[in-house]
C-alpha cells in the first residue's frame, strides 16, 4: 500500500530506542512499520520511507527504497583540533595500523567491522584474511573517559542528549547537573566542526569528560544510534532527517550520503 505520508521503518530486531521511536511516531500520526525480514517491504516501495536500524539493515533496504542515509565523514574526528579531541587522532588504513609498535585505541570509523578497543600493538589487529588492508580505521592515543554523553544534533544545534557511560561501563541517565558543561562543550565542537570538519545536518555526536577536561569521543549516524535516556520525540526529529527519501536530500547533505550496495536476491 503506497502512501504519501512519511513511514518510519524499523529493523526486524527492534531495540529499546526503536520501540520509543515507534511510540513517538504514532503520537505524531506517522505510520511506524516493523520489518519482518531483511528485505524492503513490498508495500512500502514508492512511499516516503525513513529508516531506523543498524548499518546492515540500512544497506539491505536502502537502495530499493530510494533512501539517503547520512553519516559523518570517516576522518571527521581526525580533522578536529586536538584541543577538542584531547588526544592525537589519525585516519589511516588497517594495513597502516598493523604497523603500530605500541598500544593505541583503534576503531572502524562507522561500521562495526571489528572490536573498537585498545590494542597492545598492530599485531593484535585482525589479519588480512577477514579484512583487507585498505579498510579505513581511526587510531588514537589512549585516554580514559570518566563519563560519556550522546547528543542528537539537527542543523548544528543539540536537540536531545543523554549520559550513557561512566568509567567505561554502561550508565544511562538524562543529562543532569553536568548538562550546562556538556552543552557548552558540544557547542564549541559544532562551531569548530563547521569550519574544520563539517557534519551532516542530522547526526549524533558523543563527548566525554576525562581527567584533563572535556573531549570529543566520536560522531555517528543518527539512524543507527541508540537514544539511551534522550527525549524520544526529539530523537525522532533527528532520525527522520538522517535517513529519508533521497529525492528530498539537500545539496549540503549530499557529501554525507552513505554509499549503498546493490543487493542481489
Amino acid at each position: 500500500m503506497i502512501t504519501d505520508s512519511p513511514v518510519l521503518l524499523l529493523a526486524p530486531r527492534v531495540n529499546e530506542t526503536g520501540r520509543q521511536l515507534r511510540t513517538a511516531a504514532g503520537l505524531r500520526g506517522l505510520r511506524a512499520y516493523t520489518a519482518t525480514s531483511w528485505q524492503a517491504p513490498r508495500e512500502l516501495l514508492g512511499a516516503p520511507v525513513h529508516v531506523y536500524g543498524g548499518p546492515l539493515f540500512g544497506d539491505a533496504v536502502g537502495r530499493e527504497l530510494g533512501l539517503a542515509l547520512l553519516e559523518p565523514a570517516e576522518d571527521w574526528l581526525a580533522r578536529l583540533p586536538r584541543a577538542l579531541t584531547g588526544r592525537r587522532v589519525s585516519a589511516t588504513t588497517l594495513a597502516g595500523a598493523r604497523e603500530l609498535r605500541g598500544p593505541a585505541f583503534v576503531k572502524p570509523p562507522a561500521d562495526k567491522l571489528f572490536a573498537a578497543r585498545v590494542y597492545p600493538g598492530g599485531g593484535a589487529l585482525p589479519g588480512p584474511e577477514p579484512l583487507d588492508g585498505d579498510t579505513p580505521v581511526l587510531v588514537s592515543e589512549v585516554v580514559r573517559f570518566r563519563a560519556e554523553y550522546r547528543l542528537f544534533v539537527l542543523d548544528g544545534a543539540v536537540r536531545a542528549g543523554s549520559r550513557y557511560a561512566v568509567d567505561g561501563d554502561l550508565s544511562v541517565e538524562p543529562l543532569g547537573r553536568e548538562q550546562t558543561e556538556v552543552l557548552a562543550f558540544t557547542r564549541d565542537v559544532l562551531a569548530a566542526s563547521a569550519s574544520h570538519a563539517p557534519l551532516p545536518s542530522a547526526v549524533v555526536v558523543d563527548v566525554g569528560r576525562t581527567d584533563e577536561g572535556w573531549a570529543v569521543v566520536e560522531a555517528n549516524a543518527a539512524w543507527a544510534s541508540g537514544g539511551y535516556a534522550a527525549e524520544p520525540d526529539d530523537v525522532l526529529d533527528v532520525v527522520l532527517r538522517s535517513a529519508g527519501p533521497a529525492a528530498r536530500l539537500s545539496a549540503t547533505d549530499r557529501p554525507f550520503r552513505r554509499e549503498l550496495p546493490e543487493v542481489v536476491r
